[in-house]
């Protein structure tokens, strides 16, 4: 037997038999998003509810989600998860931070800039969901639409735009809902129940 084939007849297959992380991380951003903006729509006001939100089921379920799609060799899931987690995070901590007292409160500029990088950042990640189903390109799309809206409505201070990303903001919510829960009963039944639009890939 050759070295080569001793390697060959040395490599270990690992068959992946962990759950799919990702509707998981779809519903802690779903359902935040969807708190989140009630509150942009007028419904209520910035209160711990959406906070404590933000910082567990949106900020770290979807931390534990990017490494866990990390572990799973999803470069995309792992990028996407821990960034919007983090994002989560950041909202909070520029929310409670300066009500401190120590550090100053951003202003529409800050907060413009703020919302603009992560509407970029999001429109790339629309790109890359080009190749998945109609379900992600939807969540992506409306997204990145939703902090567009947000930077102009802090850019401008024009109320009806904040209300309109609002109502935006929920839709983009429920949209991360369905395909979260539409993988799981597709899971448990064994069969597509409810459609995520399946994109035809070239080739």
């Amino acid at each position: 037997m050759t070295a080569n084939t001793q390697d060959a007849a040395n490599v270990v297959a690992i068959n992946d038999t962990t759950a799919n992380p990702a509707p998981l991380g779809l519903l802690g951003f779903g359902m935040t998003t969807i708190l989140l903006n009630l509150h942009n729509a007028g419904l209520f006001p910035m209160d711990s509810m959406i906070l404590s939100m933000g910082i567990f089921y949106g900020g770290l379920g979807q931390i534990i989600v990017g490494i866990m799609e990390w572990k799973k060799n999803n470069t995309f899931g792992a990028t996407a998860f821990t960034s919007y987690g983090l994002f989560w995070l950041t909202l909070v901590a520029l929310i409670i931070l300066p009500k401190t007292g120590g550090i100053q409160a951003p202003g529409d500029s800050a907060m413009t800039a703020y919302l603009v990088m992560w509407g970029v950042f999001t429109g790339v990640l629309f790109i890359g969901t080009f190749r998945m189903n109609r379900a992600m390109q939807v969540v992506f799309g409306s997204l990145t639409v939703l902090f567009f809206l947000l930077a102009a409505g802090d850019m401008t201070g024009n109320h009806m735009i904040k209300f309109i990303a609002g109502c935006e903001g929920i839709f983009c919510g429920i949209s991360a809902v369905y395909a979260g829960l539409a993988q799981v009963i597709n899971e448990v039944y064994g069969r597509t129940v409810a459609p995520l639009g399946l994109v035809r890939q070239p080739g």
